[in-house]
């Protein structure tokens, strides 16, 4: 079956309070994880309709399109989910400067955690 002729997949927004799935979003040339957001299933349907990310804030109680205001949209050039159908993956390219985070940077995922341990053959 071709992914033409993949039937539609109803993603599953009942097991998180709100009604809210992660979305990851991934760099589809790096590969690198730019981002973490949430998607009610209005969010959902509109970043399939636009081709653009669009969330759901939490603090703001609205929806969201990354982007929007500083220019770095993330558009989208593969979408999966995962097998329970409660988490979604966006592989996309930045449009702008690439600065996903409102930090400044590329990616949100910058600031190391300390481990105790690392594990065997980890450097």
């Amino acid at each position: 079956m071709s992914d033409k002729e993949q039937p539609e997949i109803k993603i599953d927004f009942s097991k998180v309070e709100g009604g809210l799935v992660p979305g990851i979003v991934q760099d589809a040339k790096t590969g690198q994880v730019l981002m973490v957001g949430f998607l009610n299933e209005v969010s959902y349907q509109k970043t399939l309709e636009s081709g653009f990310v669009t969330f759901w804030s939490r603090t703001r109680k609205k929806l969201w399109m990354k982007g929007e205001t500083s220019g770095n949209r993330l558009r989208i050039l593969d979408a999966a989910t995962d097998c329970d159908n409660d988490t979604l993956l966006f592989r996309v390219e930045v449009e702008g400067d690439g600065l996903v985070c409102h930090e400044g940077t590329v990616s949100c995922f910058t600031k190391k955690i300390a481990l105790a341990a690392a594990p065997q053959g980890v450097r």
